[in-house]
């Protein structure tokens, strides 16, 4: 038989605690106290000339929204004003990522264009005006004075600045407001006085269709566009924009039959019943095949199907199930059972109100139901924003925070819409960072390059690389072949990221079923990430690659190479010690070290810069007897992780941005003989609205390691011997087929 050398599991066994060591000198501020005074007085005079011009209407219970923007120096979670803000009655309900020059840089240098951090602070109008007067008698002592030289600028948005997008010149909308959820006696109270104040402007409203996530609350409405301003004045809105359209994945060329040849559906069940999988999409005519394995379910008062959503569920649901088809082969057996949830029931673009109902369904299913694996291949079509969270998002990211699900989200087809406008950027919700984020591109087999209607990044900060990686979608030289909606069967042609994410999570049901629960999802998805195909293609366009061709790519190695998964634990404020298996002699000539860790995260959708609560900061020590210093505790370290991607400027990325972002990845080449006992220490951090928070939770983690020496033809004997009773060769709980 031949030999095969599979996955290594049991990595967290090469995990210890370790003592971390912080260092740090006194922080350079750009501005003196007496500087920061002088220069704020100003600002904060207009910003509360602007307050005090608000509809006393505008402003429930007296309370206004300013905006707080901090010196670039100051983006870190730790320089947080919140003695300053305690100190003048002000709360911070939000912030967003602004791009700002300040007045000056510490260390006298010379200021330039930077990235920073825009706060959302409310509280009673007097609390402005007292700040505003009392502020030039303030001296050094007084609590929070010295958090003055963290802000750049105070101002009072107007209601021009919160609409986004552009509006109807006449006639009445449908509008999407998001609005601050801790304004007033909390978020049920924000939503009622906003009621109220709709009522008194002439555009009353009933509210019902609402999502609270975060400290946000997304807000229905329909009312005449003259409106828009009044709307959008009372000061608890932070955005208003008409309400997306729902777009549907559907190919950019006319889908055709394909001869049935040859290609019959597999006779058994799945591999592993007990997998538990979801497709929300538009359904299954009644009778059609795939519902040997798919169960349609339909949600409490949905209305009737629509003929070209079936397609598109039945094409999305085929691609689950048995991927791309080759119509000269026979169809394999489906890994796992799927649930097809119908949550459409509308002709696109003909109900303004339908992209809520359709979340609402989407929701629903998510609270009542843990499932292994999710695909969305629909959503709003609305490019995604650098300074604000979209409902889709916030709501399917906080159901994905918990790590248990692996969920692929299909990028959109608009790549080739206009880059100037960066309306070819990924769609809502591909930006979700507790979910994968599927591109297309042109072929199954090699060479490839990403579709030109497949939607490219970056991804918001945090969750920059998105797309995570590409998966063959199809296009018109060589179309993705996919199960027809016919109810006599057959196939059908056609294109589009809605079905390479599905065939994505069919790749991560197969690991799932051939290992079972030895693998947990959050490790099925570092998989994912780790074994991707890397290529010489802008990360903005392909992410981390092209994803592995087949189950055995990921599970098998080569007998120079190990691939090491390490599940665990880790406790806020901890550090860990993760080693990473060498030989105990040293390795010949250049050895690859590629790494992936990968982690779930709450979130806070009002504070898009600061997005993720959890982050893991890595650290690689490649040999335990250097050190710089000798009286330094841990060897010396050396980069590793955050190096920048092809594509992604260094600019693109805030200072620490890499310690929030919950999917890190590299690979990196050194020469055997630097490595001794190499280790990756790893630090838990969190936060909390942007400022500094320690959980009672661990956070979960899955940590994937390869190691590729090519002159050590033996190396995964070696270490299997050397770290016998620790390290274990995952073995199949069903037989994996021989790759030919």
């Amino acid at each position: 038989m031949t030999k095969r050398n599979f996955l290594i599991g049991k990595g967290e066994r090469l995990v210890d605690d370790v003592a971390g060591v912080r260092g740090g000198g006194a922080k350079n501020h750009p501005y003196t106290f007496a500087q920061a005074r002088e220069r704020l007085a100003p600002m904060l005079a207009r910003a509360v000339r602007g307050i005090d011009h608000l509809p006393d209407n505008a402003c429930p219970g007296d309370r206004a929204v300013a905006t707080v923007t901090l010196n670039p120096e100051y983006i870190a979670k730790s320089y947080f004003p919140d003695k300053l803000l305690e100190t003048v009655g002000l709360q911070a309900v939000g912030s967003r990522p602004r791009r700002v020059t300040p007045e000056r840089r510490s260390k006298g240098r010379e200021p330039e264009e930077a990235i920073s951090t825009e706060l959302f602070v409310m509280g009673p109008r007097s609390a402005f005006r007292a700040w505003r007067s009392s502020l030039p008698k303030w001296s050094e002592e007084l609590t929070g004075a010295d958090e003055l030289a963290t802000i750049e600028q105070v101002a009072a948005p107007t209601p021009q600045d919160k609409i986004k997008g552009r509006l109807p010149k006449t006639g009445t909308t449908v509008f999407e407001a998001v609005l601050h959820g801790d304004a007033g006696s909390g978020r049920t109270g924000v939503v009622t006085m906003f009621r109220d104040y709709l009522k008194e402007i002439g555009a009353p409203q009933s509210l019902d269709r609402k999502f609270s996530a975060g400290g946000l609350c997304f807000v229905e409405l329909e009312a005449p566009v003259e409106l828009a301003n009044q709307i959008a004045t009372f000061t608890p809105v932070r955005a208003l924009r008409q309400m997306p359209s729902l777009r549907m994945l559907r190919p950019t060329f006319r889908s055709s039959r394909v001869s049935m040849a040859n290609t019959m559906l597999p006779a058994k069940g799945p591999i592993d019943s007990n997998i538990r999988a979801a497709i929300f999409d538009g359904g299954i005519p009644k009778g059609h095949p795939l519902t040997k394995w798919a169960k349609v379910i339909e949600p409490p008062g949905i209305g009737k199907a629509i003929p070209d959503f079936l397609k598109h569920g039945v094409g999305v649901t085929s691609a689950f199930l048995f991927g791309h088809i080759d119509p000269a082969k026979a169809l394999g057996q489906p890994y796992a059972f799927v649930d097809h949830y119908r949550v459409l029931d509308t002709a696109p673009n003909q109900d303004p109100h339908e992209l809520y109902e359709v979340l609402g369904r989407i929701d629903k299913a998510l609270v009542e139901k843990e499932y292994d694996l999710v695909n969305l291949s629909i959503g709003p079509r609305l490019p995604i924003e650098d300074d604000d969270v979209h409902a889709w998002t916030a709501v399917i990211d906080d159901r994905l925070s918990k790590g248990k699900t692996l969920a692929t989200i299909a990028v959109g087809n608009d790549g080739d819409s206009s880059a100037k406008d960066q309306l070819n950027r990924i769609q809502v919700p591909a930006d979700c960072v507790n979910a994968l984020a599927v591109g297309a591109c042109d072929n199954s087999e090699s060479p490839w390059e990403r579709c030109a209607y497949s939607s490219v990044g970056p991804g918001r900060s945090p969750g920059l690389v998105k797309p995570d990686f590409l998966e063959f979608g199809g296009c018109l030289q060589r179309p993705f072949i996919v199960v027809s909606d016919a109810a006599a069967g057959g196939l059908e042609a056609t294109e589009g990221t809605s079905f390479s994410s599905p065939s994505v999570l069919r790749l991560a049901a197969g690991v799932r079923a051939h290992f079972g629960d030895s693998l947990s999802m959050l490790a099925i998805r570092a998989l994912l990430v780790h074994t991707a195909e890397a290529s010489d293609f802008p990360c903005e366009d392909v992410g981390r690659g092209r994803v592995a061709r087949s189950v055995q790519d990921i599970v098998l190695c080569e007998d120079d190479t190990i691939r090491v998964v390490y599940q665990g634990e880790i406790a806020p404020a901890r550090y860990i010690r993760a080693r990473i298996p060498v030989p105990s002699s040293t390795i010949p000539g250049k050895v690859t070290i590629t790494a992936t860790l990968c982690y779930p995260t709450g979130v806070d959708p009002h504070h898009p810069g600061n997005y993720t609560r959890a982050g893991l900061e890595p650290t690689f020590r490649p040999h335990d007897q250097k050190r710089k210093d000798s009286k330094q505790v841990h060897a010396d370290s050396k980069g590793f992780f955050g190096k920048a991607q092809s594509g992604l400027l260094e600019d693109e990325l805030r200072r620490d941005a890499w310690k929030w972002e919950n999917c890190l990845h590299t690979s990196v080449t050194f020469m055997g003989k630097t490595l001794r006992n190499p280790v990756l220490d790893i630090h838990y951090n969190a936060r909390l609205d942007g400022k500094n928070f320690a959980p009672k939770e661990k956070l979960p983690y899955a940590f994937v390691i390869s190691v590729h020496a090519k002159h050590l033809g033996d190396l995964y004997d070696q270490i299997i011997r050397k770290y016998a009773g620790q390290l274990e060769a995952l073995r199949p709980v069903v037989e994996i087929p021989v790759k030919v």
